[in-house]
């Protein structure tokens, strides 16, 4: 037998991965394609949004208590539980006892803010004053004023009783001697503390000094620096006497008086060119001891000169002057305005 030639085997063909030709989709199939797209991005875009505003959620919303008329502590322990936060703002009140209470509080109680907000709470810093200060040896004007300092902003819980009680002594005049309440004493409400004052020395005595023959000026210059207190008069010049100058005085400088005793100084009138002279007169209330007395004068150009500063027992209070015409003389006790008087041409 011939040999038979062997029949090739072909081999296996492999199957044919699936392509997908785009060009030759149906006008429906494009169309169904681009609506599975558009949906799938809008799920996508939305499960982005909500797991942003998961991750950046605020802190969760609370009613804000109400803290008012709370002890500082016990407040800050109930704003703390809240997850609240305060902002502090101190105050003087009229009452002792309400030392470290909450007055006021912002937002109001019952408020819904986020956790975290912050207070803001008025807490009471008591009275300016939880007892009273020892007050002999001081001027009695400088503790009136200091008192008024003290109660700017709330009601006054220590006032003094007026009149005080005044009795000659040989502290300066003015210097308190005794005080009740006594220094120390609690003020738990309002009080009235009542003074002895000094009138200063009754027999003390003083030289007189000699103002015949000054100007105005130098006659004002001596009564701010006399011990006595001055009351001067205008009139007009006699024959053989000169204009502007002091002529009288009684008692003497060669007489010695009592500090509470005044001297009366006249002076002769005179023209000034371009002033208006003359004499400032003022009825003061009558003072226990002399006080400080300011005179000052405001001219039309608006300078302002103290004109003289000298202790007054009160009663008739004078002053020579000169000043332009249009200018103001105001007069302050105890650095308290009492008068504005214009000055008019004569």
């Amino acid at each position: 037998m011939g040999n038979t030639p062997a029949k090739k085997t072909k081999p296996a063909r492999r199957p044919e991965t699936p392509h997908f030709d785009f060009s030759q989709w149906t006008k429906s199939q494009k169309k169904t394609f681009v609506w599975y797209a558009v949906i799938l991005l809008i799920v996508f875009a939305l499960v982005a949004v909500i797991v942003f505003f998961a991750v950046l959620r605020g802190p969760e919303k609370v009613m804000v208590p109400d803290v008012r008329n709370m002890d500082l502590a016990d407040a800050l322990v109930v704003l703390q539980e809240k997850e609240l936060y305060p902002r502090l703002t101190l105050r003087f009140t009229d009452n002792p006892q309400d030392r470290n209470m909450i007055l006021e509080q912002s937002p109001e109680p019952g408020s819904i803010v986020k956790a975290g907000r912050r207070i803001k709470l008025t807490v009471s810093k008591g009275a300016v004053l939880s007892a009273v200060e020892n007050y002999i040896g001081q001027d009695l004007e400088y503790v009136k004023l200091h008192l008024q300092s003290l109660y700017t902003t709330s009601t006054a819980l220590l006032t003094i009783r007026e009149p005080s009680m005044y009795l000659f002594d040989e502290k300066p005049a003015g210097t308190i001697l005794e005080q009740k309440p006594v220094a120390g004493t609690e003020i738990s409400g309002p009080t009235v503390i009542e003074f002895v004052v000094s009138k200063g020395p009754e027999s003390q005595s003083a030289q007189v000094p000699n103002f015949i023959g000054l100007s105005v000026d130098d006659a004002v210059s001596l009564a701010q620096t006399s011990p006595l207190t001055v009351d001067f008069s205008l009139r007009q010049a006699k024959s053989g006497e000169k204009s502007g100058l002091v002529v009288e005085q009684s008692p003497g400088s060669d007489k010695q008086a009592k500090v509470t005793d005044r001297i009366k100084v006249v002076l002769t009138s005179a023209l000034v060119p371009g002033m208006v002279s003359g004499l400032y007169v003022y009825k003061l209330p009558e003072y226990p001891y002399p006080v400080s007395v300011k005179v000052e004068a405001i001219e039309p150009s608006g300078e302002r000169k103290t004109m003289a500063t000298l202790k007054h027992p009160g009663g008739n209070f004078s002053l020579p002057f000169a000043l332009p015409a249009g200018s103001t003389i105001i007069l302050s006790v105890l650095d308290r305005e009492m008068s504005r008087t214009e000055v008019k041409s004569q």
